[in-house]
């Protein structure tokens, strides 16, 4: 597919992001180069031949050896059964709600991460983190790789439009904000605050969107951010309930 892409955002990191709805939105996912080669998001069905394609840039994609995501929906994990395929060392990484209620759908066993358990890959290693409900699925949880300090945060902080740079300083609440008023993709759970302050409990330095540029700064601050936005917003529903 034109538009697919794939750049270094941090130590051996590589964003790969495919623009799509008429140049209006883009898919990532997040190849960690190592001695177990991790990518977390396999994108859609549709989209794995342009995925495979561009780790094949870096590394035979048959030498992968995670395929991990945040919960079970198409864009995160649609591809997984092609990847497994063609990767025949490689395993699913999820956490422990999404194996309990989809394991089934995995042509594999997952390997599945509980809360704060880390998973060695070589010189890197991520931390997984349990976000249920955030920003939308049970089943939901992140990846913090502590060595660059990127915490992959799935689809936190959605960007829309196409051509974004690959890795931005710029105001991500604000752009995150104004795609999240135009699709509100949020469920606004009762733990919400508490699993933001979780992963800004990381100190992350930078993070893997899902959708849009990755981003560089202050994490924590711009996760308390998000909470406070998310926070404003549930107060004025309820007022207009009440």
């Amino acid at each position: 597919m034109a538009g697919t892409r794939i750049d270094e955002v941090a130590d051996r990191v590589y964003r790969i992001s495919t623009v799509v709805a008429g140049g209006t939105f883009s898919h990532n996912q997040y190849l960690i180069d190592d001695d177990d080669p991790l990518l977390f998001h396999t994108g859609s069905r549709r989209l794995a031949p342009f995925v495979m394609e561009a780790v094949s840039t870096i590394m035979p994609f048959a030498c992968i050896r995670y395929l991990a995501f945040s919960h079970y929906e198409s864009d995160e994990c649609g591809a997984l059964d092609a990847m497994l395929a063609a990767a025949p060392k490689g395993e699913p990484v999820c956490g422990r709600i999404n194996t309990l209620i989809n394991a089934d759908a995995f042509d594999r066993p997952a390997r599945t991460l509980a809360d704060g358990e880390i998973l060695a890959l070589g010189r890197h290693r991520i931390r997984w983190l349990d976000a249920p409900h955030v920003p939308h699925g049970w089943e939901c949880g992140f990846a913090f790789e502590e060595v660059t300090g990127m915490l992959l945060c799935g689809d936190l902080f959605s960007q829309g439009g196409g051509g974004l740079p690959p890795l931005s300083t710029s105001d991500l609440v604000g752009a995150s904000e104004a795609f999240r008023r135009r699709v509100d993709y949020f469920s606004y759970a009762a733990n919400t605050r508490r699993v933001l302050e979780h992963l800004a409990a990381t100190g992350a330095t930078s993070l893997g969107c899902m959708h849009g540029s990755a981003w560089e700064g202050d994490a924590p601050g711009a996760l308390r951010a998000l909470g406070d936005a998310l926070a404003l917003r549930e107060e004025r529903a309820s007022s207009w309930r009440a």
